[in-house]
């Protein structure tokens, strides 16, 4: 019953990746332009998809998930160094492909091959990371 339902929320997303323009990287850049041809649309997605989800987190306070198991806890709140150097990575990187993981991975089903270049090097980063971000922290640690 999980794995259908997880099949099941993935695709509904996966959809809505698709319907919404998230999956169509000129879209995306088109919206990230704000200083040249700004297209603003993708912010009433945004929106769409904080707002019931901000409702959702209320909603679920003291209860527990229906396939069992239990909700993430909330994250934390403090805004320290990797926080900041991931988002901003994060954000050159969805500037200059105009893709993020979840509409990257929605994106393969089109076939060719930026959605499988995006994804490589998605996969290269993640392992990457922990020996670059455990390096960082022992050349701060020794400053």
């Amino acid at each position: 019953m999980r794995l259908l339902l997880s099949f099941s929320a993935g695709g509904l997303f996966g959809l809505g990746l698709f319907l919404s323009g998230m999956t169509d990287t000129q879209k995306v850049q088109g919206w990230l332009d704000i200083f040249g041809a700004w297209d603003p649309t993708l912010a009433f997605v945004m929106g769409g998809a904080i707002l019931p989800m901000a409702l959702a987190w209320q909603l679920t306070r003291g209860r527990a998930p229906v396939v069992g198991g239990s909700f993430p806890a909330p994250p934390r709140q403090e805004l320290d160094r990797r926080l900041i150097i991931g988002s901003v990575l994060f954000g050159i990187g969805w500037g200059l492909a105009g893709l993020c993981p979840g509409p990257a991975i929605a994106s393969l089903s089109y076939g060719g091959t930026g959605g499988i270049i995006f994804i490589t090097a998605l996969l290269i980063g993640m392992m990457a990371a922990p020996p670059v971000a455990q390096r960082l922290d022992r050349a701060a640690a020794s400053t």
